[in-house]
């Protein structure tokens, strides 16, 4: 006589209450962590992030996160750190006014974007704890100063502009002038026209100039 077979058991979650989930640990499950947190930033922002949410989206217990982030501010700096490492990557067209226009054209858009809503979300959640705000800000310093110096490295490399411009505060010029047109003048875009000007009469001219004191 041959055996009846029943279908596997089903939660209401969607999932299989025979064969649970393999367990992740260390690395593995930071990184699921941090990632579902990340998808959560995005699609909803910081006031929409929490752990219960990001917990079921990772596949794990809230038990997990705490243990790496005492609170919710804490796991969106962390989520957000990732996803401005990820959004700005170098571009490397083998011409500096071409990566450094490029590049200024994406941090546009990012500043016109969903990221910039996260980023004032999380600076509004966080401004009560110092240590947090400072991650944050460095954050956003350091992803900036880093993919500038690798483009003007690369600049260097090819001898279109001497060694003496790799310098934060130097590279970092055309992002600082983009900033400022959104903080002085209220924009919510700023013009391709503008991101031009910025480039080619103050950020090549300076960087070319840096050898010649």
């Amino acid at each position: 006589m041959g055996y009846v077979r029943y279908p596997t058991r089903v939660s209401a979650a969607g999932e299989s209450a025979a064969k649970p989930a393999s367990r992740r640990r260390g690395a593995e499950l930071e990184s699921a962590i941090l990632r579902a947190a990340v998808e959560e930033l995005s699609e909803s922002g910081y006031q929409g992030l929490t752990m219960d949410r990001v917990a079921r989206r990772a596949g794990t217990n809230k038990n997990a996160i705490y243990r790496r982030w005492p609170n919710r501010a804490a796991l969106g700096v962390a989520a957000y750190q990732r996803l401005a490492t990820e959004k700005l990557r170098p571009p490397d067209t083998g011409a500096l006014r071409d990566d450094a226009l490029g590049l200024l054209r994406r941090v546009n858009c990012d500043l016109s974007s969903p990221q910039a809503e996260i980023l004032r979300g999380l600076l509004a959640g966080v401004g009560d704890e110092p240590e947090l705000l400072a991650r944050l800000h460095d954050a956003v310093a350091d992803g900036g100063s880093g993919v500038w110096l690798t483009i003007v490295g690369r600049a260097v490399a090819r001898g279109e502009v001497p060694p003496e411009a790799l310098h934060p505060r130097v590279v970092t010029v055309a992002l600082a002038l983009l900033r400022n047109e959104y903080v002085t003048r209220g924009l919510t875009t700023v013009p391709d026209d503008v991101l031009v000007e910025i480039v080619d009469e103050v950020y090549l001219p300076l960087l070319r100039s840096r050898g010649s004191a």
